[in-house]
């Protein structure tokens, strides 16, 4: 080859690499987020709740993100998912519906990615690691807790029903750390091989471990046993003092000392000022947990790099109310059958009649639409667990100082 060629080779190799023509050039790292939880990040809002979201104009602009004109979801074309606890094998895929407790259902993975792709250009992995029915005092209890310690309390059950202390104490062992040990495996499992997960991943471009999610807590809230002052001020003190714990173990275990960490704080049923006349009775229980949940994000070594989201504002009161109204119809109509002796056909018959009358179509639609699951599952409603999505999605652009994408 003559010089003169060479030298022109070289030119145009060069002036390629400059305009970002080499495909690792115009890759940027990818950014990796961490969603860790129970059943709640899960997700149970089934994919057929989505047309709630367009009853409510607030709600409408969430909706067109997150499914085509012809009603189907929408697919994420840069943002990939590795989710285990939800189905038996792991579950990867680009993002989209799908990925919550089945197949059917969504978690705020969905929302989060959708928009979290909106804060960067960057491509995005989700990895999700989420059980139903986890309790941070012990499935995700991380290792610098130390082992589950039975309270007094406990202790004196135990003996005056004449259980083995030492096989409870053996079997708590045992249990204690399970989730939290696989979930710190799975990320590393993931980030180790990224091209299974990503494809088109380009070692050369890289990635950055950007961000973790924690949304999780009923089984904490629920156990008076790990917690007999829950109903006093400080009652699920120790609560705090894991999930502090936790933070400084994940960052420590993942090598990531400042890894930008956001607290989804449980809001099953809004605010508690709002809570009604049959919810009173669980309103200092659930403040004080929902304190417990938010209080690591005050501490001094964690500022600026932790944030804690009340995701009760999310939360949805028209489907609370048309929900009462019904279960109040609902027991007048079985008070009825029960008082005439009717059969279960003409049961059913005189609830439907009753529910006609007593609700009106947008509270029927609403129910219809909006509800599929059980309260502490947030109604299995696309509109408030979409919500909580994006709300956390939100925050974590906060912590990491990023703007909307042009």
């Amino acid at each position: 080859m003559k010089p003169s060629v060479r030298l022109l080779l070289s030119i145009f190799a060069g002036a390629a690499l400059l305009c970002g023509d080499s495909p690792a050039a115009d890759k940027k790292p990818l950014k990796v987020f961490v969603l860790a939880g129970q059943s709640n990040m899960q997700g149970h809002a089934r994919v057929t709740t989505f047309a709630h979201l367009g009853m409510d104009p607030a709600t409408q602009p969430m909706l067109a993100e997150m499914q085509n004109p012809d009603g189907s979801p929408k697919v994420c074309e840069r943002v990939w998912i590795s989710s285990i606890g939800c189905a038996e094998a792991e579950q990867t895929g680009k993002l989209t519906a799908g990925f919550g407790a089945t197949t059917e259902k969504i978690g705020p993975e969905f929302t989060f990615g959708l928009y979290m792709q909106k804060f960067t250009d960057a491509p995005i992995l989700l990895i999700k690691t989420a059980w139903g029915g986890r309790s941070l005092n012990t499935d995700f209890r991380p290792p610098g807790s130390g082992p589950y310690v039975f309270n007094e309390t406990q202790l004196a059950s135990f003996q005056k029903q004449g259980k083995d202390l030492a096989a409870l104490k053996a079997a708590k062992e045992k249990e204690t750390g399970v989730s939290y040990r696989l979930m710190v495996e799975h990320v590393k499992k993931v980030l180790a091989d990224l091209k299974r997960v990503v494809p088109d991943y380009d070692p050369a471009q890289g990635y950055e471990l950007a961000g973790f999610v924690w949304f999780q807590g009923w089984n904490d809230l629920v156990d008076s046993s790990t917690y007999p002052t829950r109903d006093q001020p400080g009652g699920y003190g120790a609560y705090s003092t894991v999930m502090a714990q936790f933070i400084r173990d994940v960052r420590k275990d993942l090598n990531t000392p400042k890894l930008p960490f956001v607290i989804g704080v449980l809001g099953v049923g809004g605010p508690t000022a709002e809570y009604g006349p049959d919810q009173q009775r669980y309103r200092a229980t659930h403040q004080n947990f929902r304190d417990a949940m938010a209080a690591p994000a005050q501490l001094p070594e964690f500022k600026g790099n932790v944030v804690a989201i009340r995701t009760e504002k999310y939360w949805d009161r028209e489907l609370t109310a048309a929900k009462a109204k019904d279960n109040a119809i609902r027991q007048q109509a079985k008070k009825r059958a029960a008082e005439a002796k009717m059969k279960p056909a003409e049961e059913k018959a005189a609830l439907e009649k009753l529910r006609l009358e007593g609700l009106t179509e947008r509270e029927r639609q609403v129910l219809e639409k909006g509800i599929s699951n059980l309260e502490f599952h947030y109604l299995g409603s696309a509109k408030i667990l979409g919500g909580i999505g994006k709300g956390l999605a939100e925050a974590m652009a906060e912590l990491k100082q990023l703007k909307l994408a042009k």
